[in-house]
């Protein structure tokens, strides 16, 4: 993603979708698929990452909170200390995720988070 590197402290989120997710021991956890965007605050809430599977199959997607990840010019990518073995236990997704509060608690929590929404 060479078009993240600049001297600008701001990216577009068309940027970032694609963009390798790497553990703390560098190895690739995955990478994003999209960002969730708080309406009223504007502040991105949720990276929407892809994780394992081959060639695109067997995929499984997962959102994880935006705060669980930092960006890594030397990388070009993010960097978080989630494993791919912690985001397989993280609460199991409900089709309406992203307006379930309750849901949103459970996964702030496993990942030892503070709440966006406080």
């Amino acid at each position: 993603m060479d078009q993240m590197v600049s001297s600008s402290s701001l990216v577009s989120s068309k940027n970032v979708n694609g963009t390798a997710v790497y553990g703390l021991k560098g190895e690739k956890v995955g990478e994003i698929d999209h960002l969730m965007i708080e309406k009223r605050s504007g502040n991105v809430t949720y990276a929407v990452m892809t994780f394992g599977g081959f060639l695109g199959i067997g995929e499984e997607e997962y959102p994880i909170p935006w705060k669980k990840l930092s960006y890594d010019v030397g990388k070009d990518a993010f960097v978080t200390d989630i494993s791919e073995e912690q985001l397989k236990g993280a609460p199991e997704l409900d089709t309406d995720w992203h307006e379930n509060r309750d849901w949103e608690k459970r996964s702030f929590d496993y990942f030892a988070v503070p709440y966006y929404w406080v």
